[in-house]
C-alpha cells in the first residue's frame, strides 16, 4: 500500500475529528439539526478512516496455510464496510433528525456561532480535500475523474476523496439552510437542510458501493499491463501462441497473474522449464505489482476444446 493512501487517510481522519467535536458544540448550543446532521456526517466520517487505516493493517498480513494468497483483498472488505456505514448511520440519522425538525420546527439560537464552525470546518475540510485530491491525480494520469475511479485499484484514495467531497457539499447546504432558516424566520428549512444532506450522504454511499463491489468480485489488471505481459510472451522465441491470460486485482498493489502458452513442439522439458522461469522473472521485474505467476503450458488444439467444454457446460447450467 503506497504511502500516499495512508498521508490522505490520516490528514481527513485528524481534520474531520476535530470538526466533529466543534459540530457537536455549535448544535448543543444552538439547537440546529443542520449542525447536529453535521456533526454525526464528521464522526461517521471519522471512524470510516479508522476503519480503513484497519483495512490497510490487516491487507499486510503474510500468506498462510488458510489464505496461501494472502490478505490484501481485505482493503477492499473494510472499504466496502465505510460505503455502508456512511449510507446506514450518517445518512440515516441525518434524514431522521431532518424528518423531526420539519415536523416539530424550532428556531436556531445563536446562529452566528454555527456560521463560524461551519465556515472554520470548510476550511479544514478543504485543505483535507486538496491532499487527497492531488494524491488522486497522482495515480490517474491523463484520465478524467469518472474514468480513473472506475479503473482504479486502491479503494482508500477515491474513498476519502468522495467522502470529504460529500463533507463540502453538506457543509454548503447547512450553512445555507441555517441562514435562510434564521434570516427569513423559517425554522423548517433547517430540516430540510439536514435531510438534504442525509440525500448527499446516501448517493455518495452509492457510488462508493457500487466501486467497491467491483472490487470485492475481482477486476482485472489495467488493459495497459495485459498488453505489455502479452508483448513479453510474444518475444519468448520458444513459446509458438498464448491462448489466454487472466488477471486478478487481490489488492491495489497485488495480481495473480494465470497465463496459458502453447510451446514448440521440438524443445525438451528442461528448456519448457527454463523458458518458464525466464519468462516469469521478466515479467515479474516489468511489473512488481505481479505477486502470483502461474503457467500453463497446453497446445493451442488443447485449450480451444477445453473453452468448449467449458462454455457447453455453462449453457448446460444454465438450462438448468
Amino acid at each position: 500500500m503506497a504511502s500516499g493512501s495512508k498521508k490522505v487517510i490520516y490528514a481527513a481522519m485528524i481534520g474531520n475529528g476535530l470538526i466533529a467535536i466543534a459540530k457537536f458544540v455549535g448544535a448543543a448550543i444552538t439547537g440546529s439539526s443542520a449542525m447536529l446532521s453535521e456533526g454525526i456526517h464528521s464522526l461517521v466520517d471519522t471512524g470510516n478512516q479508522g476503519l480503513l487505516l484497519y483495512g490497510i493493517k490487516r491487507s499486510k498480513r503474510p500468506a498462510d496455510e488458510n489464505h496461501p494468497f494472502g490478505y490484501a483483498s481485505e482493503i477492499y472488505f473494510w472499504a466496502f464496510i465505510v460505503a455502508i456505514l456512511i449510507f446506514s448511520i450518517g445518512a440515516g440519522i441525518s434524514m431522521y433528525h431532518g424528518v423531526e425538525k420539519v415536523l416539530h420546527p424550532h428556531p436556531v439560537d445563536n446562529p452566528v456561532i454555527n456560521y463560524v464552525i461551519l465556515i472554520l470546518a470548510m476550511i479544514f475540510e478543504g485543505f483535507a480535500w486538496w491532499i487527497a485530491y492531488k494524491e488522486f491525480n497522482l495515480t490517474r494520469g491523463k484520465k478524467g475523474i469518472f474514468q480513473a475511479v472506475a479503473e482504479s485499484k486502491d479503494p482508500t484514495i477515491f474513498t476519502v476523496l468522495f467522502e470529504d467531497t460529500a463533507a463540502m457539499l453538506g457543509l454548503i447546504v447547512a450553512l445555507i439552510g441555517i441562514w435562510v432558516s434564521v434570516t427569513f424566520n423559517l425554522p423548517v428549512i433547517d430540516g430540510v437542510a439536514s435531510i438534504l444532506i442525509g440525500v448527499i450522504l446516501a448517493g455518495t454511499a452509492l457510488l462508493l458501493a457500487l466501486e467497491t463491489k467491483g472490487l470485492l468480485i475481482g477486476e482485472a489488471a489495467a488493459p495497459e499491463i495485459v498488453s505489455e505481459i502479452r508483448e513479453l510472451v510474444a518475444d519468448e522465441k520458444t513459446i509458438i501462441g498464448l491462448n489466454e491470460i487472466r488477471t486478478l486485482h487481490r489488492g491495489p498493489n497485488d495480481v495473480l497473474l494465470a497465463i496459458s502458452v502453447d510451446y514448440r513442439n521440438d524443445i525438451t522439458a528442461g528448456d519448457v522449464e527454463r523458458s518458464n522461469m525466464v519468462l516469469g522473472d521478466r515479467i515479474k521485474k516489468q511489473f512488481p505489482v505481479v505477486k502470483r505467476l502461474f503457467i500453463e503450458v497446453q497446445s493451442k488444439e488443447d485449450h480451444a476444446r477445453e473453452m468448449r467444454m467449458a462454455e457447453a457446460a455453462r449453457r448446460a447450467e444454465a438450462e438448468e
